[in-house]
């Protein structure tokens, strides 16, 4: 996915910046691949584990900072000037991964210190915010962070399993299947977002939604989040982030004060919501609270939904009106 990236992404930059493609693409490919963990390749194996999770953030760093330096360097000394920045691009990822120094490496710890941050609200609330975030991007969220963060609430998971067996209170709240809770429809909480778009008065948004509705109720949102669509959409931005974050709040209070049992088994996150957290809690109150949290971002959609409605009818029209 990484080799991949950093030739689209390149290309398509360099397309929309008027830097040449045949400058471009080979000095983003030469300094990505120099600044890889090519050290630490005894096996493929050894390969993937030194590279992480940093492989995307190495491929997006490689094509952003190729093609701005050469765009500011065409720019102030012409044709010369790009060659000039080409050189000192890969001469400096050549000296880099000469001196040993792995830029993936270092990406990869800047990284795993969010494994370390336990069963709280804030680590709740930090790594969610992050999972958004990326996913605004275009980057899944929560499988780039898996390396480094279901290890530990698998853990936690096992420990609330293993509380349950032997009849003692379960000691963890937020564990694998908490995030049952916070995602209805998938990352951002989408299954609302997809309900308010079937009666939309937009074509083009009615089809995605009922294209979306399905693979909603088992919680895969990818038809819905690149197809609408919501990475880097400013409008539907705000509540792709805010609902799970808010849910988390819900959710953490409701379990920490009592009122709905904490998750005790591991489930799959594409089992529907209203059947995978009552057997993860053995609780029906844990119904009331995905109701309850479905409702919540449904409330927290629509204002947002209303607007980019809007804005869609006025560029349908405008569209329209020209052909």
């Amino acid at each position: 996915m990484s080799a991949v990236l950093v030739v689209l992404l390149t290309i398509d930059l360099a397309r929309r910046r008027d830097v040449p493609i045949a400058l471009a693409l080979p000095v983003s490919l030469a300094t990505f691949a120099l600044l890889l963990p090519l050290r630490q390749t005894a096996s493929l194996a050894a390969f993937t584990h030194a590279l992480g999770s940093s492989g995307l953030f190495l491929a997006m760093g490689a094509a952003l900072g190729t093609v701005t330096a050469l765009r500011l360097a065409r720019r102030r000394f012409g044709a010369p000037g790009g060659v000039l920045v080409s050189l000192i691009l890969v001469g400096t990822a050549v000296v880099l991964a000469v001196a040993g120094v792995s830029l993936s490496a270092r990406l990869n710890a800047m990284i795993a210190p969010l494994g370390h941050l336990g069963d709280s609200l804030t680590a709740l609330l930090f790594i969610t915010l992050v999972q958004q975030l990326l996913w605004l991007v275009g980057i899944h969220g929560a499988a780039l962070l898996a390396p480094v963060i279901l290890p530990v609430y698998l853990t936690l998971q096992s420990e609330n399993t293993t509380a349950l067996a032997r009849g003692e209170p379960l000691p963890h709240i937020v564990v694998t299947s908490f995030f049952l809770f916070i995602t209805p429809g998938g990352s951002g909480g989408t299954l609302p977002l997809v309900v308010l778009l079937l009666r939309s008065r937009v074509q083009r948004l009615r089809t995605v939604a009922y294209a979306s509705f399905v693979p909603a109720l088992f919680n895969a949102n990818e038809p819905v989040t690149f197809g609408l669509p919501i990475v880097l959409n400013p409008i539907l931005a705000v509540p792709f982030v805010a609902v799970p974050l808010i849910l988390s709040v819900t959710t953490y209070v409701a379990m920490s004060w009592g009122w709905v049992a904490r998750p005790a088994v591991y489930l799959f996150s594409w089992i529907p919501q209203p059947l995978a957290v009552i057997l993860a809690t053995k609780d029906w109150r844990a119904e009331v609270l995905v109701v309850a949290n479905i409702v919540l971002a449904f409330l927290l959609y629509a204002p947002f939904v209303r607007r980019y409605e809007h804005q869609e009818a006025k560029r349908a029209a405008a569209t329209s009106e020209a052909s």
